[in-house]
């Protein structure tokens, strides 16, 4: 009788003992979901990313006035140092990222870039595909040509006949695609520019901010003009969808403009004009 007692306890101390592990694992599955819950949300916030590498990687390609580099190297323009004081007000370090503008959204969504801010238009590829800031500059896209035939081409019907360089991915290439004219993409703005000066295309059409600082008189194009403005548009940041770098951005911009800095900043770039209230 005593070693049947003796069993029967044994095995009722064997299940209390499995009962105890199986609790024990159970909080543990509980707190392991909890703790991959809260990776997640912290990896959902771009803004604690960011703050914890130390740097804000901005896409970029070469467009004077917005990103291009000094004599030494250094990239600088409007969208440069708005996005170096950006970058400041997070309290961390900004690297630039030449990209290519073709695959910006790709480049955005793989996490090469933080965000992209190169005078880029809102389009609707662009806000559909991208979490963006309130608009900080007017633009338009306009036709360059050379400033020796530039009254042959003063409205939308004498285009029809010009072969025209444009860059891959741009606003300039969607209104030449509209608007049914002959035109080659190339890799930047400033090589649809160098196209009509070596004679392989006889216009271009580029952000009006860049024409402003590249073509005519004291540039590196005296002989290249702007003619026709074919669109009116606006230029915003792109940050990842439902990044919250964006609404930091917003509130940069109405700081900025608030205290002057940014009006400042527009007139060391010649953009003043185009400046939008924030």
């Amino acid at each position: 009788m005593k070693k049947k007692i003796l069993a029967i306890a044994l095995v009722a101390g064997m299940i209390l003992g499995l009962a105890a592990c199986g609790s024990s694992g159970d909080q543990g599955a509980a707190a392991g979901s909890a703790g991959a819950e809260a990776g997640a949300d912290a990896a959902a916030s771009d803004m604690a990313a960011v703050q914890e590498k130390g740097v804000l990687v901005v896409g970029v390609t070469d467009f004077e006035p917005m990103d291009y580099k000094d004599a030494d190297g250094n990239w600088i323009g409007f969208d440069a140092d708005l996005a170096k004081a950006f970058a400041e007000s997070l309290g961390v370090e900004v690297e630039f990222q030449e990209i290519d503008w073709d695959n910006k959204i790709l480049e955005l969504d793989g996490g090469s870039v933080d965000c992209i801010w190169n005078g880029m238009t809102l389009t609707d590829e662009v806000t559909s595909s991208m979490n963006c800031t309130n608009p900080y500059l007017n633009n338009q896209q306009i036709v360059v040509v050379k400033a020796d035939v530039a009254d042959q081409y003063q409205d939308e019907a004498s285009l029809a006949d010009l072969s025209f360089a444009v860059e891959s991915g741009s606003a300039g290439a969607a209104v030449a695609a509209e608007k049914g004219l002959n035109y080659t993409e190339v890799s930047n703005q400033a090589n649809a520019l160098m196209e009509i000066a070596a004679g392989s295309a006889d216009a271009a059409i580029i952000d009006s901010l860049m024409a402003a600082a590249m073509v005519g008189e004291g540039t590196s194009y005296e002989d290249l003009t702007t003619t026709v403005g074919l669109t009116d548009e606006e230029y915003g940041v792109g940050f990842r969808k439902g990044s919250d770098l964006k609404d930091a951005a917003n509130q940069f911009f109405a700081d900025a403009y608030a205290d002057g800095s940014i009006q400042t900043l527009a007139e060391t770039y010649k953009v003043q004009g185009a400046l939008v209230a924030q």
